[in-house]
């Protein structure tokens, strides 16, 4: 690690890691492996914890009204979706796979492509659900969607899926068009809160992360009036472990000041709390895979270094290249080291 600038100093004792965040987007410090040095921070929690002591405490007011300002209301949802993932399809094509997918894989074997990762992890949900084509499935948050293309060529049942992002809808609608499913798939430009009808089933994918802590007991008790009797909901959902939880939540880190303003990972606890307390939705499988999420955000890196005079060529500086590159390295050590996880959650009503 070389500092470039005596400013990174000052930026550390104030803010800590995530001060160390933003000296490094002002290219105040470099390291030839900023991945390596994520790995080494993580396995090393007292240094992470000295670094976030200091002065840190003069920048708290300032911090929890971000927190405030990034709330998921109707309203707050939009504005941070907008933030993300509306920034450019033509951006997000450049280091996803063909299906567009913008969640960890599922890598069946070693040598698996990103793309065979992307297929399975929609394959397993799909039958994990046990879907036919008797089933109407609700997808609470549609991505790009890959999903809906993948169950309906292969399982033939009906979906209705939505979305809040202007950017996404409109790939998706052409998508849909392109491919001739719009007679088995609906395409909402809706947030869940404003959902009706009933449904065999509810699929969410890393949708969750964008609810909020205070929202979770809200998103569950509307899951479970969409679903019929007997109905499912599998959710796919990035974690932090309990012990972090409440420290996290309280506090802003480098994804959610400049990735994900509004995002709040929530812990297998909070979720099934809300579950359980605010919907009587009973927990019927559990599995982690972090390890793959590891593996998805390695290719997603290499493919975004291999485009990267396509990623300039759309007009994006130095400062957005280093903080996506730091983006990315970043949720990978959190992956591979276990700060981070990921799982399927499979609940029934």
């Amino acid at each position: 690690m070389t500092v470039n600038d005596a400013s990174f100093y000052r930026r550390m004792l104030l803010h800590g890691d995530l001060g160390a965040a933003e000296s490094y987007l002002r290219g105040e410090w470099e390291t030839n492996d900023l991945l390596q040095l994520f790995l080494l921070l993580a396995q090393n929690t007292a240094l992470l914890n000295s670094m976030n002591r200091g002065l840190g405490w003069l920048t708290v007011p300032a911090s929890r009204l971000r927190s405030w300002l990034s709330r998921n209301t109707i309203a707050g949802s939009r504005r941070n979706i907008h933030a993300h993932y509306d920034l450019s399809n033509d951006f997000f094509r450049l280091f996803l796979d063909d299906t567009m997918t913008y969640s960890s894989g599922y890598y069946p074997n070693e040598d698996s492509t990103l793309r065979e990762a992307s297929i399975e992890k929609y394959d397993r949900i799909c039958r994990r659900l046990g879907l036919t084509s008797q089933h109407h499935l609700l997808e609470i948050g549609t991505g790009w969607g890959g999903f809906v293309k993948h169950a309906v060529e292969n399982y033939n049942c009906r979906i209705t899926t939505t979305t809040i992002s202007r950017e996404q809808h409109r790939y998706a609608a052409d998508m849909l068009h392109r491919h001739g499913l719009t007679g088995r798939i609906e395409l909402l430009l809706q947030d869940y809160r404003q959902l009706a009808g009933q449904y065999d089933a509810i699929v969410s994918i890393e949708m969750i992360e964008a609810v909020g802590h205070e929202f979770l007991p809200t998103f569950f008790h509307k899951c479970h009036s969409l679903l019929k009797p007997g109905g499912d909901l599998l959710l796919q959902a990035i974690t932090i472990p309990d012990q972090r939880y409440e420290a996290y939540r309280k506090s802003t880190d480098f994804i959610q000041r400049y990735i994900f303003p509004g995002g709040c990972l929530p812990s297998i606890g909070a979720l099934q709390q809300a579950a359980s307390t605010t919907a009587d939705l009973q927990l019927e499988h559990f599995e982690d895979f972090g390890s793959h999420y590891a593996r998805t955000l390695a290719a997603w890196r290499e493919r975004f270094w291999e485009r990267i005079d396509d990623v300039r060529a759309l007009g994006l500086d130095e400062r957005f290249i280093r903080m996506w590159d730091y983006y990315l390295a970043y949720c990978e050590a959190g992956f591979r080291t276990r700060m981070t996880g990921v799982a399927h959650l499979h609940y029934r009503k």
